[in-house]
């Protein structure tokens, strides 16, 4: 088991965002989302069963300074142990903190680098032989115009695998403005599992995006993989990396 490192920097990503709540009081620069999806997809694989999950998260920013914190609802962590046959934990809700510095370099190019940690309170993952799934993670961004290419390296061991630590993942992501509040994101990722090439995948989508005003934005996207249909599957054996269509709601105050 592997839990220290994430816990740690869960700890300090969490004393870093307590005092600026404080100074977030006098200059506002706090917001909130809340939110829902028809199935909570990250890096293309489905998090929650492949049914919908409610999410929300708090962010702060001053200057290039940022931190938050944002949860959804999973169920994948419950279903590791269906499959395994044991006991891997509740672990109903994942828990997101992170925090990092981001600006401009040039005209139209910006870089954004931080460090972010995935928490899964309840979790055990011992009793069913994988490493504790909560992660770490850095990462390091740099967009040029509508188009940002990103690096993330994992910390710890990845999401429970063992011996993984060191796993990264790239992705290419482009933002057009399509007008009237609409706008569109092509995505294409490869995550990379260290010491365990099976698990290691491809990732793409295509988003609709729609700015309703007063905070309200709606999505329609098409979400796919190329992993292993049979190393990403439900506890009722449904695959959870294949080809969905997932409807998003999200308001930020």
């Amino acid at each position: 088991m592997k839990k220290k490192p994430a816990l740690v920097l869960a700890a300090a990503l969490a004393a870093s965002v307590l005092p600026t709540l404080a100074l977030a009081e006098d200059s506002s620069p706090l917001s909130f989302n809340v939110g829902a999806v028809s199935d909570y997809r990250y890096r293309g694989i489905s998090q929650s069963r492949l049914g919908p999950a409610l999410q929300g998260g708090a962010d702060y920013a001053q200057g290039p300074f940022y931190a938050g914190t944002w949860l959804s609802t999973i169920q994948w962590v419950h279903d590791a142990g269906n499959i395994a046959g044991a006991n891997s934990g509740d672990a109903p809700v994942e828990w997101d903190l992170y925090g990092g510095l981001k600006g401009p370099i040039a005209k139209d190019l910006s870089y954004d680098v931080g460090v972010l940690g995935y928490i899964y309170i309840g979790e055990d993952f011992n009793n069913i032989g994988l490493s504790s799934p909560n992660t770490g993670e850095v990462y390091g961004a740099l967009t040029f115009g509508p188009i940002t290419g990103k690096v993330s390296v994992s910390l710890t061991d990845l999401f429970g695998v063992p011996d993984s630590e060191g796993s990264f993942y790239v992705d290419l992501n482009g933002t057009f403005d399509l007008g009237a509040g609409f706008s569109v994101v092509p995505h294409v990722g490869y995550q990379d599992v260290a010491n365990a090439d099976s698990l290691s995948y491809t990732d793409y989508s295509l988003t609709l995006n729609k700015d309703f005003g007063k905070g309200l934005t709606g999505s329609l996207a098409v979400i796919g993989t190329n992993a292993e249909k049979n190393l990403y599957m439900t506890s009722g054996g449904q695959g959870t990396a294949e080809t969905a269509v997932v409807v998003g709601v999200k308001y930020t105050f």
